[in-house]
């Protein structure tokens, strides 16, 4: 009986097991819902931005809007930098799933060559913003657009856009002055504004597209497009317009610059011309130049190749960063620096044999002219370009002093304002020898100063810009390409332009002028026959600066000498002597005798800026110089 008792079911019992069990699961139910309230809170209000930008992101896009690039101008407004419209492939990395695949194909497409194709691969892997563009490619024929186009569904993150392209129509000619944009590097994006070079794929490399880089480019915008599922645009909802940027007006003349490269007949050199009142370049010629619209795009491996391994340097901007020997056209300088010194006076001469020797030395340093000038005062002896005055000169002033005067004129450092990499040459001196080869200065380095030669080295900018100094008197106004930007006029005198120069007796400077005046018109002058007919009054001074130095007992015979082993012509003038509107340096590479090679092309220039109603004759130019070649001796 008991036992049929305990298998009775007990309702108290079960009912006990049934409340326990519906608290629970009420419990778990209120966890569940509260965990996946929660849950719903944390994406709905905490994460709200997040998943809102990626939602975003399905449909709309934020797109950078490069500027346009101002343009440049010379100073009669014509025009040597422009934009022309082109077509950019383009190809955002993080939008693309396979990205060997995607630029395997484009190789494809566009039947890359083995070269090409592998910069193609290293500009995609360049260092880049997230979601910015990056430029594979520019300026696409019509055929290559068409090919990314038909097969757009199978590039995503690929691109076809159209923009401005920078482009030079006298590009040979104005290459090394102006510069030229380029593709920007990994290193440069590094350093760059993210914002104002947003979508912007070119800097400027060189010249004064890289020193005026900041006005030039502009401030980029932004739009705000909607998309669809394969990312083309369907509609714009926002747009932030970019500030393009300024114009530039140079004090560069277009047709001084033709003239001068037209003048260099296709050797080697440079041909500098300034304005001294308010140092403004006119012309800066380095030649040969070469083609910078190649270097906009992307120049391809052999055609850089060809250029680098060119012998006569075409890269190689020789205005500003060629070294040379000033020779004898410095000669002006060193005797207003005997002036000022107090070593000579205008009137002092001299005897010259043919020869100087130092005291206690049988070495003999030799004038150009064998037999010697006779009885040389300092007017002449500019005319002659008598190389024993100098000697004694250089001498008697010693290097400190002549490193100190010639350094007040510029030589040995940058002179340009806005010209960019610009070199400072070498004005030599006891200390940089001392520092440079661990030796003292020895009294026959000294001498061969004194005539251009030596360690001396100077720039076609610094012989032009100190021609200038000395037409204006010793007042230094500092050189510069930028004459505006935008409306806004540079100032006349330029941060950081060196202090005037001083003389005891002003006119001095007129006793230096009528000494280099002379030399075009004088019975002696070494350019003589340049200056028949001249219309103005005109100072000048040639000069022949050794590519190598000559034995005691040895004569210079070009004849014999390998082309690139012979002399550089030189030749620095001012005109009008009484109100100086230009000034010219002119050097043109193993080329021989300045009054002969050289002179007549710093004529050419000075007539076409003083006498604006004519043209030079080049063709009568180069039979001039051969019939001078040989006729008229001097350095």
């Amino acid at each position: 009986m008991r036992k049929n008792r305990d298998n009775l079911k007990s309702p108290e019992h079960e009912l006990r097991i049934f409340r326990v069990r519906a608290l629970l699961a009420v419990v778990l139910v209120f966890a569940l819902t509260g965990l996946l309230m929660g849950r719903l809170a944390y994406l709905q209000v905490v994460q709200h931005d997040v998943y809102s930008t990626r939602s975003e992101k399905n449909r709309v896009r934020v797109e950078p809007l490069p500027p346009t690039r101002g343009l440049i101008y010379d100073r009669n407004g014509a025009l040597l930098a422009e934009n022309r419209p082109t077509y950019n492939l383009t190809l955002v990395r993080e939008r693309v799933e396979d990205l060997d695949a995607t630029l395997a194909l484009l190789v494809d497409l566009l039947e890359l060559p083995d070269e090409e194709a592998a910069a193609f691969r290293v500009r995609s892997r360049q260092r880049q913003r997230p979601f910015q563009p990056a430029l594979l490619m520019s300026d696409l024929d019509e055929d290559q657009i068409a090919r990314v186009s038909v097969n757009r569904h199978l590039l995503p993150g690929v691109e076809v856009e159209a923009q401005l392209l920078r482009y030079y129509p006298d590009a040979e000619v104005m290459t090394h002055a102006l510069g030229y944009v380029g593709r920007i590097n990994a290193e440069e994006m590094a350093t760059l504004d993210t914002g104002r070079y947003a979508g912007t794929h070119f800097i400027g490399k060189t010249g004064v597209e890289r020193f005026y880089e900041e006005e030039l480019h502009g401030q980029a915008g932004l739009r705000k497009v909607e998309t669809n599922a394969r990312g083309r645009v369907l509609r714009e909802l926002g747009r932030t317009d970019p500030v393009p940027g300024q114009h530039l007006t140079l004090t560069l003349d277009k047709q001084m610059q033709k003239l001068a490269y037209e003048l260099m007949d296709g050797r080697r050199g440079s041909i500098v011309a300034i304005q001294p009142q308010t140092g403004e370049i006119l012309a800066m010629v380095s030649a040969p130049g070469f083609d910078s619209n190649q270097f906009v795009t992307g120049i391809d491996v052999a055609s850089y190749r060809g250029l680098q391994e060119d012998l006569d340097l075409p890269l190689y901007n020789r205005a500003i960063r060629g070294h040379y020997p000033p020779g004898s056209t410095i000669k002006p300088f060193l005797a207003l620096a005997g002036l000022a010194e107090g070593v000579i006076t205008p009137d002092r001469t001299i005897n010259d044999p043919g020869f100087y020797q130092l005291p206690n030395d049988s070495r003999r340093y030799r004038n150009w002219l064998r037999w010697g000038h006779g009885r040389v005062d300092m007017e002449r002896s500019i005319a002659v370009s008598n190389n024993t005055y100098y000697y004694s000169l250089a001498h008697d002033l010693g290097i400190d002093r002549i490193h100190d005067n010639m350094s007040a004129f510029g030589f040995g450092q940058r002179v340009g304002h806005d010209v960019f990499g610009e070199s400072t040459a070498l004005m030599p001196s006891r200390d940089w020898k001392r520092g440079r080869f661990n030796q003292p200065w020895y009294p026959g380095e000294t001498l061969s100063v004194g005539i251009g030669q030596g360690y001396w080295q100077v720039t076609p900018l610094q012989l032009a810009t100190a021609t200038a100094v000395l037409a204006n008197r010793g007042e230094w106004v500092k050189p510069r390409l930028a004459s505006h930007i935008g409306d806004a006029p540079l100032p006349e005198r330029v941060p950081e332009t060196p202090p005037d120069i001083m003389i005891p007796n002003d006119t001095w400077w007129d006793r230096i002028f009528s000494g280099m005046e002379k030399v075009m018109t004088g019975s002696e002058g070494t350019a003589r026959r340049t200056g028949v007919g001249l219309e103005y009054r005109m100072g000048g001074k040639s000069g022949t600066a050794q590519v190598f130095s000559l034995g005691q007992d040895q004569k210079y015979n070009a004849e014999e000498l390998a082309e690139r082993l012979r002399d550089h012509a030189l030749f620095m003038a001012f005109a009008p002597l009484e109100d100086p509107q230009i000034a010219v340096s002119v050097i043109v590479e193993n080329a021989g005798g300045g009054s002969t090679h050289a002179a007549h092309l710093a004529r050419a220039m000075t007539d076409t800026w003083l006498l604006r109603d004519r043209e030079p004759d080049v063709e009568e130019l180069r039979e001039a110089m051969e019939d001078d070649d040989g006729r008229v001796a001097g350095n």
